[in-house]
């Protein structure tokens, strides 16, 4: 029956979707200091893939996107962001998704008919998505056996050119520092000064200095510090801080000032 109902939904995949073009989504987090991206592992259990899928015949790019991000997320009304179009005629060129359906379903026709329609050549739309870590509930689908997080700096084997996509998707994060809500939407309600000059130092690959980081981040005006302080660890407690959600996006509609 399992079979029968893979087979069914690869047979809607080409009735209900437009040819040629997709999605892959790089879904970030941020946790423990480091930052985090959410991958599906393929059957072949050796590859991983960026989420991703295909657009329906009435969807928008958006509505396409942000259905995907809910179906591994769980999660609706979070930062989603389109950057930038993959487009190499040799991207999909390898498939080991479609291979491994070819042989699981050699003599179905249907599969058969997905299997050649996913060989083909395929533009794939990249958008990042910004979440809060602890509040994903990671979902793989029926092309994979696993969902979850790796860091940044660790990707393991990755499929086609997933690996270019997340480097240009970390190279935008940097770009649009100073002009999207990233630390609003990678950390959690309330952090600590350490805590986001962790993230920047992330996103940015470099060291900042810890007087001159607080510094350039209190004269936005855009930190409310609350009165209660981070409880535990070995050193003096820090003071926990929040964004001030009006302040911070009116900020980033001039781009904030200093270059990092």
């Amino acid at each position: 029956m399992a079979k029968d109902n893979e087979i069914i939904s690869l047979k809607n995949v080409i009735e209900d979707n437009l040819p040629s073009i997709s999605i892959d989504i790089a879904i970030f987090g941020f946790h423990e200091n480091h930052l985090r991206i959410l991958l599906l592992k393929n059957k072949d259990k050796e590859s991983w893939t960026l989420p991703g899928g295909f657009i329906g015949k009435e969807e928008s790019l958006e509505e396409a996107a942000n259905r995907l991000l809910f179906s591994r997320t769980g999660l609706n009304n979070i930062f989603l962001q389109q950057f930038h179009a993959f487009g190499d005629p040799e991207r999909t060129r390898i498939n080991k998704r479609a291979e491994l359906l070819k042989e699981q379903y050699a003599k179905d026709q249907y599969a058969q008919e997905f299997i050649e329609w996913v060989l083909g050549r395929f533009i794939t739309i990249g958008f990042y998505a910004l979440v809060e870590f602890t509040e994903v509930e990671p979902k793989h689908d029926i092309f994979t056996i696993e969902c979850r997080w790796h860091d940044v700096q660790d990707l393991p084997l990755l499929v086609s050119d997933h690996q270019s996509i997340i480097e240009t998707a970390l190279k935008t994060l940097r770009q649009q520092l100073n002009y999207q809500p990233i630390g609003l939407s990678l950390l959690p309600h309330e952090f600590t000064m350490p805590e986001l000059q962790r993230l920047y130092e992330t996103l940015l690959g470099k060291t900042l200095d810890r007087r001159n980081f607080q510094r350039k981040m209190l004269s936005y005006k855009i930190l409310e510090r609350l009165p209660t302080k981070r409880k535990g660890g070995a050193y003096k407690a820090p003071y926990l801080y929040r964004f001030d959600k009006e302040s911070y996006e009116e900020a980033l509609q001039n781009g904030l000032k200093d270059l990092w």
